[in-house]
């Protein structure tokens, strides 16, 4: 067996649960339950663009998990499958073996399967493809807002993209406040349950990945709707709130709610009707979700999303989201 082969059955080879035939072939076997479909989606993490050079192999075996987790969740999908693409600079058993046990003990906690992949050398790029059921007609989708709907987003925003700022020192954090906001860039968490519970009760969600106006804004051009967001509303954690009272830090925070990227929150939409609904599906799994605005009918044809103070007065938002070619 050549060291790659080992390699992949050391760390790579795990007993499957919902799967027909696994690693070792040419390609996986996989067949949903009867009555779902299938939720498909892949995400790329390449170094020096998506995480920072030399991190830490676990956290990062996790985060290329949970990445993908989310979009399942925006769909309302259960996880199932998963394959795992990887190009590395070189054979680092040490590494395998710590990005595989954050990775490994994701899928264990969400139930799924790692059922193939690839392995080439290269500079250091991280591919998964994960694959999830759904009921049949029962997806969320970015297609079903309407005028009237209630917005929401769950957890709280903008950590990840201080914690990012202050890695390349574009704001200065105290010890205790960069190692809180590094949490939740290096190992955010997906909300499946949430997804799930959600599923009859949103129009429409997705997750919050390059910012929250960009990614509402696709919400919005999907729905054929326009968007006005509350930003006194805008759910914050106690780190963030400690720097409310800091000027200098003033505009990167307005920046980090409104459009830093990797927060893997979930945005959706719901009737007002739906209220108590919502609220139950964020107890039932414990996940705090916050009402911040509102759908409303396209102005002119152009789907757009405005920001408002507390007195309903527009802000103006130069900055609205992550680039990944910019």
């Amino acid at each position: 067996m050549t060291p790659e082969f080992s390699l992949i059955a050391r760390h790579f080879t795990h007993r499957t649960r919902h799967t027909l035939l696994g690693v070792g072939d040419d390609a996986a076997l996989i067949q949903p339950r009867r009555g779902h479909v299938l939720a498909i989606s892949a995400d790329m993490l390449v170094e020096g663009r998506h995480f920072f050079k030399g991190a830490d192999p676990q956290a990062l075996g996790h985060k290329t998990l949970a990445v993908n987790l989310s979009d399942l969740a925006a769909m309302g999908a259960t996880p199932r499958w998963a394959t795992l693409a990887l190009a590395l600079p070189k054979l680092d058993d040490a590494w395998l073996a710590a990005f595989s046990r954050g990775f490994m003990r994701l899928a264990r906690a969400h139930g799924v399967d790692l059922i193939g992949g690839d392995t080439t050398r290269g500079p250091l790029n991280l591919c998964v493809q994960i694959m999830g059921e759904v009921p049949a007609a029962k997806a969320l989708r970015r297609d079903g807002a309407r005028a009237g709907d209630d917005i929401w987003v769950s957890g709280t925003l903008g950590d990840a993209a201080l914690a990012v700022a202050a890695r390349n020192a574009k704001i200065i954090l105290k010890k205790q406040m960069l190692t809180g906001m590094s949490r939740r860039l290096d190992t955010p968490t997906p909300r499946v349950t949430l997804g799930t519970a959600l599923r009859g009760v949103a129009h429409s969600a997705l997750d919050v990945s390059d910012g929250l106006l960009a990614d509402l804004g696709h919400i919005c051009e999907r729905s054929h709707v326009a968007a006005v967001v509350q930003f006194d509303a805008l759910p914050r954690s106690p780190l963030m709130r400690a720097l409310v009272a800091d000027r200098a830090a003033h505009r990167a925070v307005q920046g980090a709610l409104l459009a830093g990227g990797d927060d893997y929150e979930l945005c959706f939409t719901a009737p007002p009707s739906r209220r108590a609904a919502v609220a139950l599906a964020g107890q039932r799994s414990r996940t705090r979700v916050t009402r911040i605005g509102r759908i409303v009918h396209t102005p002119a044809g152009a789907t757009t999303v405005a920001v408002v103070d507390a007195q309903g007065m527009p802000l103006n938002i130069t900055h609205r989201g992550f680039d990944h070619f910019g």
